[in-house]
């Protein structure tokens, strides 16, 4: 009988698990160093990220940053006029889907866009929405930039590793 690793679980899983979790936990206490109000969508938006290579990531990260600005700025416009509701969340969505088409921006865009807008509009405070948008985006914003440096910086190495952006 054989002593190891259970199967899947390689020297290559095993460092993937080490440089995500590091990752998200830098981006974590980078948001909190900022005084952002909900730094964990950063560490969260890390972790997403952190499922690309470098390669991938960098060839998307620029897309996701306009995503989350897209996102970010329909997610205040909403919020403003309409207030949150699932009709308004709905046309929101469906409509930054279509701006980001047109922008020719890829489906990681669109869906960061599209989670930008929830965390924006769905969101209940005492805050204005414009404040809610720009803490929203300079969270997500922050969890992308530590994923591409932590990819950068500890790139991923083996057969297994994921090319998926």
């Amino acid at each position: 009988m054989r002593l190891g690793m259970p199967n899947g679980l390689n020297r290559v899983a095993m460092e993937h698990l080490a440089r995500t979790t590091i990752a998200a936990m830098a981006s974590l206490y980078a948001a909190e160093l900022c005084k952002l109000p909900n730094a964990y969508w950063a560490a969260i938006t890390t972790l997403i990220v952190m499922q690309s290579t470098f390669g991938a990531t960098l060839t998307v990260s620029g897309q996701r940053f306009v995503g989350t600005a897209v996102g970010a700025l329909a997610g205040a416009l909403l919020a403003s006029r309409f207030g949150p509701g699932v009709l308004v969340f709905g046309a929101g969505v469906f409509a930054i889907g279509v701006v980001c088409t047109l922008l020719h921006l890829d489906r990681p865009a669109s869906a960061l866009a599209g989670v930008t807008l929830a965390l924006v509009l769905l969101v209940s405070g005492t805050e204005p929405a414009w404040a809610i948008a720009a803490h929203r985006f300079l969270e997500v914003s922050l969890g992308i930039g530590v994923a591409l440096l932590a990819t950068k910086l500890w790139p991923e190495r083996g057969v297994g590793a994921a090319e998926t952006p």
